[in-house]
């Protein structure tokens, strides 16, 4: 039985495939995975019958010693995000408690992230399909993009590009969430919420 100490890890990044999409605001995990796969020296491939692009590598050391990580971009709309994970996480042989969701998350400040394990989904389409597809007992690296700008409505904020303001610190904020999915995967969660849920 692969226990979490031992077993691979799933990092999955949220968003929605097409270029139209790639720098929304709903995209951030793509983002995230995208920097990840490139520190790990790695290139996304489309991954056998699952709807997803998947990178393998590790975390932390080289060798034996880092953490055996799986990459991956889900390559269906957000809200069918929960089908391919679990068809990843069946092909890896991944317990729940071993999957990462990075994702966009509108009630905390643009760039803020919170580490957390479980929960509730708050309205996010890709976090309900994952739920639905494998339990809630997953991680989630949650980044701060804040709530839309007076009556905007939240499905047309976060379809909407990161405005300019927010695109001068997009990177700082997307290299921060890519360090806080590294310290969950190889420090583990407590550590890694007292660096990172600031």
């Amino acid at each position: 039985m692969t226990t979490p100490a031992n077993g691979p890890w799933l990092v999955v990044g949220l968003g929605n495939p097409g270029p139209e999409y790639a720098m929304n605001r709903h995209n951030v995990g793509f983002m995230v995975a995208d920097l990840l796969a490139e520190r790990i020296g790695g290139r996304f491939k489309r991954a056998g019958k699952a709807q997803a692009q998947v990178v393998e590598g590790r975390f932390g050391p080289p060798g034996p010693l880092g953490r055996r990580v799986v990459l991956a971009k889900p390559m269906a709309y957000m809200n069918l995000s929960g089908g391919p994970v679990n068809a990843l996480r069946d092909f890896y042989k991944v317990p729940v408690a071993n999957v990462v969701a990075v994702h966009d998350e509108l009630d905390i400040d643009y760039g803020t992230l919170r580490v957390k394990l479980g929960g509730g989904d708050n309205g996010h389409n890709g976090l309900k399909s994952m739920t639905k597809a494998m339990s809630a007992e997953y991680h989630r690296v949650r980044f701060g993009i804040g709530r839309p700008p007076g009556r905007m409505q939240v499905a047309d904020f976060v379809l909407k590009d990161f405005s300019g303001t927010e695109r001068k610190e997009l990177d700082y904020f997307v290299d921060r969430a890519a360090d806080a999915v590294e310290s969950l995967v190889t420090e583990g969660l407590e550590r890694a919420q007292s660096t990172y849920n600031s």
